[in-house]
């Protein structure tokens, strides 16, 4: 006897696919949520931090406090929206959020860099903001360490001229990372969400136990049924992929068969994921609420796709290497914007094996538990 009957594995695929297309709902979240995520990762979640509103206090007004200010001005990075006269009103405009950053440039400053003295240079940072606050300190540190008005007091202070290089993301933008980790997110749902939500309304109906009275053993209904939503996750992961390439010029420097088999099996293991939810669940709303705490917000927290695990405390790191989505992101950022090579990448591709094979074998009997 065989393992699967083909036949009516692909007869339940029909079926499936058939009740897909009826259901807005369903179509909506498969296709529509996706777009959705992509515009609103892309365009409305942002790490980079440009134009950072800033006041100035010149009390030197020099030709050397006058090219420092200038510095700071064509870097990029800070937008001069404030010009100050006396101290007090720094903390004034930090405290109304009229600016992030001041710059406060004391008297005497081009005296004491003519004097081969280090010169005092104030910069008072609106700490309520932290991650604004720590990035304009590491801009403005990188101006003020490359200025000086001469050469000569330039090699005095620094000693050395660094030169940085950046790889793999040269514009330093974050789009070119979040969408990446969107791909994962998007499986993630695709997988467990919409899957767990589907067989669900399958038990509320009472058309599973009309399903399982039938012929077709439990692994051939499971399988089928999961066909329909792979396909639509892997349309999925292609869609976005294409998207941010256009919209957002996310490269795509590695081989599309790793990436893609790397795909296929983290949405086999979250579609297996959602065939155990619905096998417990047995109802909706309950499998959103178990999909969501399962799956979705620690692969969200917990896969780096959105957060950097090193600065997370030591317990949660440990807790993320069981997390499956961290494997698929590695995979992602690695092919995507490194251009690795399989070599490089064989230990998350090996966790995806196992998790995916771990996942089905879960659902398989979770399934055919609940047919008994």
């Amino acid at each position: 006897m065989r393992l699967l009957e083909l036949d009516r594995l692909l007869a339940v695929a029909r079926k499936e696919w058939r009740q897909l297309r009826r259901d807005v709902r369903s179509l909506l979240l498969a296709f529509g949520v996706p777009l959705q995520l992509l515009l609103l990762f892309g365009y409305a979640i942002s790490w980079d931090v440009r134009d950072i509103p800033t006041a100035v206090l010149d009390q030197d007004g020099t030709a050397a406090s006058r090219s420092l200010i200038d510095a700071f001005r064509s870097a990029g990075y800070f937008h001069v929206v404030r010009w100050l006269s006396t101290p007090a009103d720094a903390g004034a405009v930090l405290a109304r959020g009229r600016a992030s950053v001041v710059l406060v440039i004391p008297e005497r400053f081009q005296a004491s860099l003519q004097a081969g003295r280090p010169p005092g240079l104030q910069l008072l940072l609106d700490g309520s903001d932290a991650n604004t606050a720590t990035v304009s300190l590491g801009y403005a540190n990188a101006i003020v360490t490359s200025w000086s008005p001469e050469p000569r007091i330039r090699v005095a202070v620094t000693g050395v001229d660094p030169q940085a290089r950046v790889w793999y993301n040269e514009d330093l933008e974050s789009r070119k990372v979040l969408v990446p980790g969107l791909v994962a997110t998007i499986m993630m749902m695709i997988g467990s969400l919409l899957t767990a939500m589907t067989i669900a309304r399958e038990w509320e109906r009472g058309s599973m136990e009309q399903l399982a009275a039938t012929p077709i053993r439990p692994r051939e209904i499971v399988l089928g049924k999961l066909l329909p939503y792979i396909g639509i996750g892997m349309a999925d992961v292609a869609f976005t992929i294409a998207l941010g390439a256009i919209l957002f010029r996310v490269p795509f420097r590695g081989n599309p068969a790793v990436l893609f088999a790397a795909a296929l099996l983290f949405l086999v293991g979250m579609c297996g994921v959602g065939i155990t939810i619905s096998a417990i669940a047995k109802s909706q709303r309950l499998a959103v609420q178990l999909s969501m705490l399962l799956t979705y917000l620690p692969g969200m927290i917990l896969s780096g796709a959105m957060f950097d695990i090193s600065t997370m405390p030591r317990v949660l790191q440990a807790v993320s290497w069981a997390v499956p989505a961290r494997y698929f992101v590695v995979i992602l950022r690695g092919v995507l914007l490194k251009g690795v090579s399989l070599a490089d990448l064989w230990v998350p591709l090996l966790a995806q094996v196992v998790f995916a094979v771990l996942a089905l074998t879960l659902a398989l009997h979770a399934f055919r538990k609940e047919l008994a």
